[in-house]
């Protein structure tokens, strides 16, 4: 290592890792009591996907998990990010109903496989799975009445039943993709949206906005509930993860500098400001007026502060020029062409992205300057163009990519030793090539090739070079930070109760506690379970 990078290194407490969905790699739907989520059928839908594949195997991780941790482990990171799939939790995802105990043991044993190779569980609470009971008895995230409850209770399983050994938790993965692909844009499920040869039913002009607000709200419920309730004795952090890529004006004319604002608040600032600030962006109710569902007293109050860090998922950088039709991107218009006619940077599998590092260090210094809190990068990748189709080998060489993170590496370096931004954590996406939603399983971001015949992991060149510049420029630990085993906590059984049935909390300590050579364990298992179908 060069001399000069010694006093370039980042902190021992620095956490870096892979990341990855459950519904993107689990697979096994309808295994140990699994209920549907609503990307369940809608894969399944004849052209909802690019290659019409849907998600029923995946990468088979549900059977492979002990693999995956192998993986990681000698990948050598200090951290694995994953998602619980909330219907393997509660299949039918209401908070009057049953909770499954089979689902809670499957993460369970996957949190004490990564603690026992001394890699901190970052868990994301929900990446996009919503159950599909919730979705056909109420309309999902269209009712806040009803989901913020269900959705509150169900996080208030997950803390009771894996929160003394998870430390770091995020209530929502890009509410911003929740929304607008959801219930605007009609590309994701539920596929709502006002175009009719998508959807039979939604409105694109109203909806997502709504979704919005209710997703908002859930996530800050869910927080009150973790700081009052499991906190005090668990001592975790929450949070949620934003997605948004910096947006940057085409020229310097003030009506293209105005642009890029406008951009930015509507791709970040719409869930960013209430969460962090405390009220909408200026412009959002400009653009939206009524639209724009309003908060009362009482929920700014509750959604104001209710992030512990930010959470930043980022890709690419956009050139921002005024004049645009689409108010999912705020009236602005993208493009990656310069006014010289030369292109931003390298261009990915997907059009919508290509690689510009420096747009990565403005955004971290943007979003430290906006909202003075300590970032977690969750998510940033790239798509090599046309890996799906390439011979083995030339897949595993994929130098486009380890180009991407040698530029998202050097600037990550810069933000935080010469812009003096506080970066905590750097999840690259993806451990593994996985079902990329809407594009089936054309669109590869894995730094670990997948054959999907066989279900063999292969490293690529990426993977490497992560592992081996991270090892190169983190200050040396003794021991891993952040790492709770069971029991290590001072868990207070009052202090973490979750509200229901006490079938439903002896349920969850049954299926949470370690194996044991007492054959009656099994009965008491097959016991829990009986009451709670009952």
């Amino acid at each position: 290592m060069a001399s000069d990078s010694l006093t370039k290194l980042l902190p021992k407490d620095f956490i870096w890792g892979f990341a990855t969905a459950s519904f993107q790699i689990e697979g096994s739907t309808d295994v140990d009591g699994r209920g549907k989520s609503f990307w369940d059928d809608f894969s399944r839908t004849p052209g909802k996907t690019l290659d019409g594949r849907n998600g029923d195997v995946a990468t088979d991780s549900y059977k492979l998990w002990k693999e995956d941790v192998e993986l990681l482990a000698q990948y050598g990171v200090k951290s694995y990010r994953f998602s619980i799939a909330w219907s393997r939790i509660i299949p039918l995802g209401g908070r009057d109903d049953p909770i499954n105990p089979k689902g809670i043991e499957f993460y369970s044993k996957l949190i004490d496989a990564l603690l026992e190779k001394n890699i901190i569980p970052f868990v994301t609470l929900y990446h996009w799975d919503l159950p599909q009971s919730l979705h056909e008895r109420y309309g999902g995230w269209l009712n806040k009445e009803e989901i913020v409850k269900d959705y509150t209770r169900y996080a208030k399983v997950c803390f009771e039943a894996f929160g003394d050994r998870v430390k770091y938790w995020l209530t929502m993965n890009e509410p911003w993709c929740i929304s607008i692909l959801g219930y605007g844009r009609g590309v994701f499920a539920p596929g709502r949206s006002s175009d009719r040869a998508r959807s039979p039913e939604g409105d694109s002009s109203t909806e997502p906005w709504i979704v919005g607000r209710n997703v908002i709200l859930s996530h800050a419920s869910a927080v009150k509930a973790y700081r009052e309730i499991f906190k005090p004795a668990q001592k975790g952090q929450i949070g949620i993860t934003l997605n948004g890529d910096w947006q940057m004006p085409y020229d310097d004319s003030p009506e293209n500098v105005a642009a890029a604002q406008h951009a930015l608040d509507v791709a970040i600032g719409w869930f960013a400001d209430p969460i962090y600030l405390g009220h909408y962006p200026p412009y959002m109710r400009e653009m939206l007026g009524s639209r724009l569902p309003e908060f009362s007293e009482q929920e700014i109050e509750l959604v104001k502060g209710s992030s512990d860090f930010y959470g930043m998922n980022t890709y690419t950088t956009n050139l921002c020029r005024a004049g645009g039709d689409d108010e999912f991107q705020g009236l602005v218009d993208y493009t990656f062409t310069r006014p010289d006619g030369t292109q931003l940077g390298k261009q990915a599998h997907c059009a919508w992205l290509q690689d510009y590092p420096e747009g990565f260090r403005s955004l971290l210094n943007y979003l430290w300057n906006r909202y003075h809190l300590p970032i977690y990068v969750t998510e940033n990748g790239f798509a090599v163009k046309d890996e799906d189709t390439m011979p083995l080998e030339q897949a595993l060489n994929d130098t486009d990519r380890v180009h991407y993170f040698e530029g998202t590496t050097r600037v990550l370096l810069q933000a935080t030793h010469e812009d003096g931004v506080d970066v905590k954590a750097y999840f690259p996406w993806s451990l593994l090539d996985n079902f990329e939603w809407a594009d089936g399983y054309v669109t590869r971001f894995g730094l670990t090739y997948v054959d999907y015949d066989t279900q063999k992991r292969y490293p690529k060149q990426s993977a490497r070079f992560l592992t081996k510049w991270f090892k190169e420029h983190q200050e040396e630990s003794s021991s891993p930070s952040g790492i709770y085993k069971r029991g290590t906590s001072s868990l207070s059984e009052s202090s973490t109760k979750v509200p229901g049935t006490p079938e439903a909390a002896d349920a969850i300590k049954i299926a949470t506690s370690k194996p044991s050579k007492d054959p009656s364990r099994l009965k008491k298992i097959k016991q829990a379970v009986w009451k709670l179908i009952c």
